[in-house]
């Protein structure tokens, strides 16, 4: 291929290619030989090709596949590649995960954080949020057991939330206390002195009677006279009947109906609800001349607001009341049978204004402007049923530490 081919006998006997071009085109001509010339393959594209012969074979020989109701699955009929850099999870894929783990961690500290806090600073807020409660103290509280002898000091201090229309006793030992009448419980009968157990027994219902009648009575509350409690009262036991009536029809410091019921003004303020608290114990004990002494000490804490519409502000009036009622024997002393003799009743109000002989409690509320004169007397706990009622009589106007 590189030889010159010869001169032609009919050529003029001048060369008609150069050599230079001749050796050219020979050096061109072998390189366009070695390009498109068959190579032989190599061993391991060799290898590939019969695999994939024989793969082609094998599911030819198999039939075609059925198609199953599971969507989205391998093809099995593919051989299984080893896991690699190729096809393992990618590096960015790895990144991303340990990201969003660490966001999650963060997330949830920032949870646990959060929660020690409100343990540390609102214990029974976040009980009612564990427990599933709305965040008051009236669902936080546990309620208190029969209160059977006299606390040996005040109550532990509340939330200080303050009440709403929604939850009045919030912030209020009350909280715990029974509702109304349920609060005013009975001790067991016996008989005692001339008297047998059932003579007891109604001797210390009728008293709770009274209790229900003069403190916890919707038509007493509103300012209503008290008919159910005053036809309790032995008819004989005129000087109390005589106060109580005169304190009923024209109130004075002299005869205040405060001493035996518990009255709103019903122009002036209004109850929230319909559950007064109470607590309190009673008991009963062998009286003069045959006959037996019940001795009753309770607290009823009311919530109230403003009866002008769209009162929204809540106020507690604290009222603890301490009755002796004497059963007494007909057959010994003169008396009405079945009816009770008033022998103590002393009273201690809390956020009622004692300047004011209205006959009725007087709560403050704290858009009030102060008026009247400056508190003079000590201040008191008004829930502390650990105090006896004896240790201040000096009636001057004092104030309270909570209500």
């Amino acid at each position: 291929m590189s030889e010159k081919p010869p001169v032609s006998k009919e050529s003029s006997g001048e060369d008609p290619v150069p050599d230079d071009v001749w050796e050219r085109f020979v050096r061109d001509s072998e390189l366009d030989i070695r390009t498109s010339a068959p190579k032989e393959p190599s061993a391991r594209a060799r290898m590939v090709t019969d695999r994939l012969r024989k793969e082609r074979e094998a599911a030819a020989a198999a039939g075609p596949r059925r198609r199953t109701g599971r969507r989205g699955g391998k093809d099995k009929s593919r051989p299984a590649e080893p896991e690699g850099w190729r096809t393992g999870p990618a590096w960015q894929e790895m990144n991303g995960r340990a990201a969003r783990r660490r966001r999650m961690w963060g997330v949830l500290g920032v949870f646990v954080t959060a929660g020690v806090l409100m343990v540390a600073l609102n214990p029974s807020r976040a009980l009612s949020v564990v427990t599933g409660g709305d965040g008051s103290d009236d669902t936080a509280a546990a309620p208190l057991p029969a209160e059977t002898a006299a606390p040996t000091g005040a109550p532990p201090s509340f939330d200080p939330d303050r009440p709403t229309l929604k939850e009045p006793f919030r912030g209020s030992p009350a909280v715990q206390y029974a509702d109304g009448a349920a609060g005013i419980e009975l001790p067991d009968a016996t008989a005692l002195g001339g008297f047998s157990k059932e003579r007891v027994a109604a001797a210390l219902a009728a008293t709770r009677t009274l209790l229900i009648e003069s403190n916890l009575s919707p038509a007493t509350l509103r300012g209503e006279r008290p008919e159910a409690a005053l036809a309790l009262i032995d008819p004989l036991d005129k000087e109390i009947l005589d106060d109580v009536d005169t304190g009923l029809v024209k109130p004075d410091k002299d005869h205040d109906p405060l001493t035996l019921f518990s009255r709103f003004d019903p122009k002036k303020v209004r109850l929230v609800g319909d559950v007064v608290k109470t607590r309190g114990r009673m008991t009963v004990d062998k009286g003069p001349d045959g006959g037996v002494v019940v001795h009753a000490d309770y607290t009823f804490v009311y919530p109230v607001v403003k009866a002008a519409p769209g009162s929204t502000e809540v106020a507690r009036t604290i009222v603890r009341r301490v009755l002796d009622i004497e059963v007494a024997d007909p057959s010994v002393v003169q008396s009405t049978p079945g009816k009770l003799w008033i022998a103590r009743r002393d009273v201690d109000t809390g956020n009622s204004r004692c300047d004011i002989d209205n006959g009725f409690l007087n709560p403050e509320f704290a858009d009030d402007t102060p008026s009247g004169p400056s508190p003079s007397g000590s201040a008191v706990d008004p829930y502390d049923r650990s105090r006896s009622l004896d240790a201040d009589r000096s009636g001057a106007c004092g104030t309270v530490t909570r209500t």
